[in-house]
């Protein structure tokens, strides 16, 4: 996120940002966040002591944390067997901590999601957390059950690296002690828009992968939000084609755009890149889209409520999100 995008996030009267001159890291005013519980669902971590220094960030945030005995296996890519990483979903699901966060995305969830006892995962009212191949497990839980995960930060990219962003750790903070009541972002362009619905959504070629599947929510009057890594516009919009004439786009209130990072244009492009993307998506289905979310391969995210429903409206060059509606 550049710093030119300030995200604030309203609670307890005030706004904060990038720089805001409140200090977030007071932990005799911080109430109990409860604790956290790290499992690798997905590819395998690289270097153990990632993840041993994320919990220690993580405790410095509030959480007390805990790591599944299987979160460092390894077999081919992916943290360990099938077996053994549905086991570490069973286990999050009895343990006594609410949080259960990925150590990392990569690729492997899709091969899980026929194996997982969906409604027992509901049922335990963990709060899943992570980004990326976890698009999988936070769609196919809503898909199935209608109950609310959570994207954003992952244990070894946002708290397991060289420095904790403080506005990714603050949002995850907040939101986790439910203190976030709108998340403010600035935009460069929006469409105009007022609207609630379900919010939904997360890594565009992960959701991909679902649809035509049980796994793929079927949500109507929906804000979807959107994200990506290494993809290139053209292959954005392969997918973005997809969703429009499987008839998806069409039917939500709102579509936001987060980041879309770390692709090279080929001098053939021409001037082809995002904005044309977006340019023909407005041309083609007539929903209100937005650009600027604070989410993505970066290093300041939100995190944001998957399943959950929110208010979205836009003002002169800013979105507000409201996740929770107090009555005030």
């Amino acid at each position: 996120m550049k710093k030119s995008t300030q995200a604030a996030h309203g609670h307890a009267g005030h706004d904060c940002a990038e720089g805001c001159d409140h200090e977030h890291h007071h932990h005799h005013a911080r109430p109990e966040a409860g604790g956290i519980y790290l499992i690798s669902p997905s590819s395998a971590v690289r270097d153990p002591a990632t993840v041993a220094l994320a919990c220690e960030r993580l405790e410095q945030e509030g959480f007390k944390t805990k790591v599944d005995r299987a979160a460092l296996a390894v077999n081919q890519r992916f943290a360990g067997t099938e077996k053994q990483r549905l086991a570490g979903i069973e286990r999050a699901l009895k343990q006594k901590y609410p949080i259960v966060m990925a150590t990392r995305g990569g690729y492997g969830l899709s091969r899980l999601l026929p194996l997982i006892d969906w409604r027992a995962v509901a049922d335990s009212g963990k709060r899943f957390v992570g980004l990326s191949d976890f698009t999988a497990f936070n769609l196919a839980l809503l898909a199935q059950t209608g109950a609310v995960s959570y994207s954003g930060p992952t244990a070894v990219a946002d708290f397991g690296g060289k420095k904790v962003d403080d506005l990714t750790a603050a949002l995850f903070g907040e939101l986790m002690r439910g203190e976030l009541e709108i998340l403010s972002f600035e935009t460069s362009d929006a469409d105009p828009v007022d609207a609630r619905g379900v919010l939904w959504g997360g890594n565009l070629a992960t959701m991909m992968s679902l649809l035509g599947t049980p796994y793929m929510p079927k949500i109507r009057g929906g804000i979807l939000f959107l994200e990506d890594v290494a993809e290139h516009p053209y292959r954005v919009e392969r997918m973005l084609a997809q969703l429009w004439q499987a008839g998806i786009l069409q039917k939500q209130k709102a579509i936001v755009f987060g980041h879309f990072t770390e692709y090279r244009l080929a001098p053939h492009d021409a001037g082809y890149d995002m904005p044309a993307v977006i340019k023909w998506l407005r041309s083609v289905v007539k929903v209100p889209v937005i650009t600027g979310l604070p989410y993505g391969h970066i290093r300041s995210k939100a995190t944001l409520p998957i399943g959950k429903k929110v208010g979205i409206a836009t003002e002169a060059g800013m979105v507000h999100l409201v996740i929770d509606e107090h009555e005030h």
